[in-house]
């Protein structure tokens, strides 16, 4: 799950969590299967995947199957490069994202087998020229291992204000806030004892151990006609549909211990095959019992992964079909990955996809770990994971009836049957879920954000409704309310808000650009996460109390601000946007 706070939180606008059939992409084809053809036992597994891709948009898949006595099956589905229509093969090298932190913590629990660590020492007794501010408790490695330090979810260690710290929002061991800069830390840490690059580390202690000789824990131009071609939205200041257009993304140089390790499924096969055998390689340990028992201790619970996931070492630990699984997921500027361990079954599965359009292929990896048990068990192979389509909304007449806005505009969204129509002035157009009440346009000139809906605040639902009705319609700065709405028409505007308002970019692929808007007597990001001022021009993401992830912002030139800080990464004003 590697992306910034930002990323994550556009998945909203971004990307929609249903998706939609569509010819759009052939068939997906499967270009390679390395060690077991395709037979009667994999053809239910199959035939998800290739459905899989043609509803997510997804260019192609590769695909790691393992259990504890070895690797059960490589493969590789649809296209390396979709204008030559190559196909993915098992020879190539996916990036794996935030799976790179379970690497990053194996090794530090090897040097902590070792005696050269102790997780619950301070991270600044071992790294005292840290950049940040820890003003609510001592962070330990513990804390950055488990996401629990408090500090923000930036992407870089290092402010472009060499002033500047990553300040902490909370008392350590309190929450789970998924910080990627937490992981980079540990990289130095690992630099520091070893005196040695930390992924020479990760090659050392990971990956000559267990075989894995087509894997790099550094993302460069050397490896780069070992990936597969890969892909983004075309459009990033636009809402993406799940069958958007896709473009081709650029090359990426990376290196940072959050999540840049790349690999091909033979190497994961390897890797997952570990797992499952508690830590044991093919030629010893790669740590002992007792650390490999840290690495899955349930510490705290991360919804971030799942609604009943909780977070170990670099890893998470979860249910499924009553198993004790592991479980992560990477997403990268252009690749997006998953794995699931199944403990208890013995079973495990890795995938990646070559491109970015915010979701991750859990789908195909839960379904492999159940299709792997039911022929392990010579049960019948369970019903695989639906795929929703986004034009279907089952609770659809909820969102029915005309929204006014202040000054007398007027939006009316009907529904028929389980299919959501906008009509805004001499347009309609039909609605695609996005998740929970947002939605997103089919036409662009309503794609600058999502559309969302909001409930009456503590009203009990009707006619056995277990939500309460739906009442306001938001969409970027403007807001919209019907005739089931009784909260207040107005909201105080404080005079200087208007002077954060507008486009802000950068040429950072992890960030992209952003919009802030004011609605409501707010600052919206995106038009959906609301800042909550701090003072000045400082404001924290989101509406949770404890979040540490914030908005800073600088140089007022005519009335309107030029620099945007999101957790320290700058993004400028674009004017004329």
């Amino acid at each position: 799950m590697f992306a910034s706070y930002l990323a994550r939180r556009a998945f909203l606008a971004r990307s929609l969590g249903a998706t939609a059939l569509s010819a759009t992409i052939p068939s997906a084809s499967r270009a390679a299967s390395s060690l077991q053809e395709t037979s009667a036992g994999w053809e239910p597994l199959d035939t998800f995947i290739a459905r899989y891709l043609r509803a997510m948009n997804a260019p192609g898949i590769t695909l790691a199957l393992a259990n504890r006595d070895g690797t059960v099956r490589t493969a590789a589905f649809g296209y390396d490069d979709l204008e030559t229509k190559t196909p993915v093969t098992t020879d190539l090298m996916f990036e794996t994202g935030s799976i790179t932190k379970s690497f990053v913590a194996l090794t530090l629990l090897q040097l902590r087998d070792q005696g050269k660590l102790e997780v619950n020492r301070p991270i600044l007794e071992y790294l005292p020229w840290l950049p940040i501010e820890a003003n609510y408790g001592v962070i330990t490695v513990h804390h950055l291992l488990t996401h629990t330090s408090g500090l923000p979810d930036a992407l870089g260690l290092f402010l472009t204000d060499p002033h500047g710290r990553h300040v902490q929002g909370f008392k350590p061991g309190e929450h789970f806030h998924y910080c990627n800069v937490g992981f980079a830390i540990l990289g130095y840490l690992i630099q520091s004892i070893e005196r040695r690059p930390w992924p020479d580390s990760i090659r050392a202690r990971i990956f000559e151990p267990l075989g894995m000789n087509s894997s790099s824990a550094v993302i460069t131009n050397r490896t780069r006609d070992r990936r597969p071609k890969s892909y983004v939205p075309f459009s990033n200041d636009l809402v993406y549909l799940r069958q958007g257009r896709l473009a081709q993304a650029a090359n990426l140089t990376f290196e940072d211990a959050a999540g840049s390790v790349e690999s091909t499924p033979g190497d994961m096969a390897l890797y997952i095959r570990m797992l499952l055998r508690g830590g044991q390689g093919p030629n010893g340990r790669i740590v002992s019992e007792e650390s490999f028992g840290l690495f899955t201790k349930p510490n705290i619970k991360a919804p971030d992964l799942s609604p009943t996931a909780s977070y170990g070492y670099g890893i998470g630990v979860d249910q499924l079909d009553g198993h004790r699984i592991l479980r992560h997921t990477g997403g990268m500027t252009s690749f997006a990955s998953a794995m699931h361990i199944d403990l208890d079954g013995g079973v495990a599965a890795w995938a990646s996809v070559n491109a970015m359009q915010g979701y991750r292929p859990n789908p195909v990896t839960q379904f492999a770990v159940q299709v792997m048990n039911a022929q392990a068990q010579h049960k019948p192979v369970p019903a695989p994971p639906q795929l929703t389509d986004p034009a279907v909304v089952k609770n659809a007449s909820e969102y029915a009836g005309v929204y006014t806005s202040s000054d007398g505009r007027k939006i009316e969204i009907a529904a028929n049957g389980d299919r959501v129509t906008m009509q805004a002035g001499s347009q309609s157009f039909p609605l695609e879920l996005a998740g929970g009440d947002a939605f997103l346009a089919t036409v662009g000139e309503w794609q600058e954000y999502p559309i969302l809906f909001d409930r009456a605040h503590g009203a009990a639902g009707g006619n056995g409704d277990k939500e309460p009705p739906v009442v306001e319609l938001m969409y970027g700065p403007d807001w919209y309310t019907n005739d089931r709405y009784s909260g207040p028409r107005s909201y105080p505007n404080p005079a200087d808000l208007d002077k954060f308002s507008g486009r802000y970019a950068t040429d950072d692929p992890w960030v992209g650009g952003v919009r802030i808007v004011v609605r409501k007597g707010q600052l919206w990001l995106e038009g959906a996460t609301p800042l909550e001022r701090l003072g000045g021009a400082l404001f924290r993401m989101s509406a949770e109390p404890h979040n540490p992830d914030t908005a800073e912002f600088f140089y007022e030139v005519d009335g309107k601000m030029q620099l945007l800080k999101l957790n320290g990464a700058d993004l400028w004003r674009l004017s004329a946007a």
